[in-house]
């Protein structure tokens, strides 16, 4: 799948960030990577990746020394023609909790594409987290690579 316009880069995007539920998030701790499997929304504009985590994790805390994140999407299916069709999105930005005025909005967004964790983050020690998103890097093929920037 090569993309050819900015338009059918977002198309890709938004279709695949819709059509995903769990992505690999990556923070940092003393100039060391540290990944998360994690559940995720995404806002219909694409400017706001929305994810949960208990205030007790190592992520969280490493994200509250260091909010630049990614998060890593893919339709892998594990099977050999991966190397030719999957596509991968890496999703870059800043990290920080959910404000008091959207809170309401995004943890619907999030229950409604994940009603099973409905539970788990409404918790008292739960906090529902935003990552504000500069770029996806688009790699399909295998080896062509794409950049959406979100301005």
């Amino acid at each position: 799948m090569t993309m050819t316009t900015q338009e059918q880069l977002y198309q890709t995007v938004s279709h695949l960030l819709n059509a995903q539920v769990q992505g690999v998030l990556a923070t940092q701790h003393d100039q060391l990577p540290y990944t998360s499997l994690m559940a995720f929304a995404v806002t219909p504009d694409l400017r706001w990746v929305v994810f949960a985590t208990y205030r007790a994790t190592k992520k969280y805390a490493n994200l509250l020394a260091n909010p630049h994140a990614s998060l890593l999407i893919d339709n892998r299916t594990n099977k050999s023609m991966d190397y030719h069709s999957t596509v991968a999105i890496s999703v870059q930005g800043l990290v920080s909790e959910v404000d008091d005025a959207k809170h309401n909005e995004l943890l619907q967004l999030y229950i409604r594409k994940h009603p099973q964790l409905s539970d788990f983050v409404n918790e008292r020690d739960c906090i529902l987290l935003q990552l504000k998103v500069e770029s996806f890097n688009v790699v399909s093929q295998f080896q062509n690579v794409a950049v959406l920037k979100i301005t």
